[in-house]
């Protein structure tokens, strides 16, 4: 949601490479951070703020993610960007949203408040690589995808420098195969081009709940032996490390677009929450007559 110097929020998904793609709003620029954990609540209670004044005033929009299972506490915030010049103009939109609702000092406030809740944090934007994606969404059905899930598995692949191509090779012929095969999923791929080491990945699946993960056909399956030996040892000799994540989608600290929340408003535009109680109810007032009566 903001960096030190000019908050930018961002979330949701995918791997990219250093290729000219055709999609509009490429990039992702993502933003992820570690929240103390004495300051959970009030972290929370921060960032529904934020949503509130984008939401209010036109600002930025972004989708936010917990971690289901993964490092702990940690929350991810992801903005869809057409290029380097909107993250500019993503970033001038939150600040623009607070200071109008929160005032200029009450901004700052907010934006030093939230920095104390935090422990560490990272910013990433990463390209979308659609030629290594597979069953991807047309831009018609993207919206309506990405408001129906409320989950997302990520894996972070770093390659070993010099092997990128043969990654990359990888997975194009793991999409050749898996788009052939009728059961299988949207898979979004990602890469990193500002904020990390070497050549790092994102390969992501998204779902309409946890148990949409079960039954999946798994690489052997669609490979066949032959291609998942191959597989298997060109990730040995190409892939340096990985790690895997499971997140849930967050609606109340997210910010999504008029186009998500058209989608499935009921999840992504939460109603305020209705008392659970009710004042005990009052006695029936006597009538006067019966009171004056008993006098």
């Amino acid at each position: 949601m903001l960096r030190r110097t000019c908050l930018v929020l961002a979330v949701i998904v995918c791997l990219v490479a250093p290729v000219v793609v055709q999609a509009q709003g490429d990039y992702l620029d993502v933003y992820m951070v570690k929240v103390r954990p004495e300051k959970l609540a009030d972290f929370q209670v921060i960032a529904k703020k934020m949503v509130d004044a984008n939401r209010k005033y036109n600002g930025d929009h972004w989708l936010a993610t917990e971690t289901v299972y993964g490092e702990g506490d940690t929350y991810t915030f992801i903005s869809n960007r057409e290029d380097y010049a909107e993250i500019d103009k993503g970033s001038d939109a939150f600040n623009g949203a607070l200071v109008k609702a929160y005032g200029k000092d009450g901004a700052q406030k907010l934006l030093n408040d939230w920095e104390a809740c935090v422990a560490k944090s990272r910013s990433e934007l990463r390209r979308r690589r659609w030629d290594l994606s597979r069953k991807a969404p047309d831009a018609a059905s993207y919206a309506k995808f990405i408001a129906d899930s409320r989950l997302l598995r990520t894996t972070a692949v770093q390659v070993r420098p010099g092997h990128v191509t043969e990654f990359e090779d990888l997975l194009k012929e793991a999409k050749a195969a898996a788009e052939k095969v009728p059961s299988t999923q949207p898979v979004l791929v990602s890469q990193v081009i500002e904020g990390t080491k070497g050549t790092t990945f994102y390969v992501s699946t998204l779902r309409t709940s946890i148990g949409g993960f079960d039954k999946n056909p798994t690489m052997r399956e669609i490979l066949g032996e032959d291609g998942y030996k191959k597989f298997l040892q060109v990730n040995a000799e190409a892939v340096e490390g990985s790690e895997s994540m499971l997140l849930r989608f967050s609606a109340e600290l997210s910010n999504p677009t008029q186009e998500v929340i058209a989608a499935a408003p009921d999840f992504w535009q939460p109603k305020a929450v209705v008392a659970t109680h009710t004042a005990k109810p009052k006695a029936p007032a006597e009538p006067a007559a019966q009171r004056t009566k008993q006098q």
